[in-house]
């Protein structure tokens, strides 16, 4: 279920027990900002969720109260993701924002899709 991005952050969220070791994931990167690693649904051939190590709820929360150092190793590290992968001819990044957007996790991520061509920006 989608959920409201302006709720205070939850740090029962599976994210955030991902990053406290109590829920193993499949890594693919970290470092002292960010974690990636495979998503458990995947919906193309490489899916990877990118997701930063403080705990912010979404885009907007990240971008109006992380520090620079922050935003710049998060940013970063989805694009070194993306390169580790091997996605050199093409890849799309998604970001879900609060209700209308589909965020169905309460902590910022960062969807990478690559091993295919993608042509429809959005379909339902």
């Amino acid at each position: 279920m989608p959920i409201d991005s302006s709720l205070p952050y939850d740090d029962q969220n599976i994210f955030a027990r991902i990053l406290r070791g109590e829920i193993p994931c499949n890594k693919v990167f970290e470092d002292e900002w960010s974690l990636a690693f495979h998503d458990i649904r995947p919906q193309a051939p490489v899916h990877v969720l990118v997701i930063p190590k403080g705990a912010y709820v979404g885009w907007d929360d990240f971008t109006n109260t992380a520090n620079d150092a922050e935003l710049a190793g998060f940013t970063r590290a989805v694009g070194l993701v993306a390169r580790e992968l091997g996605l050199s001819s093409g890849y799309r990044l998604m970001v879900n924002m609060g209700h209308d957007g589909h965020q169905e996790v309460p902590h910022l991520h960062v969807h990478i899709f690559g091993g295919r061509q993608f042509r429809l920006m959005i379909a339902d």
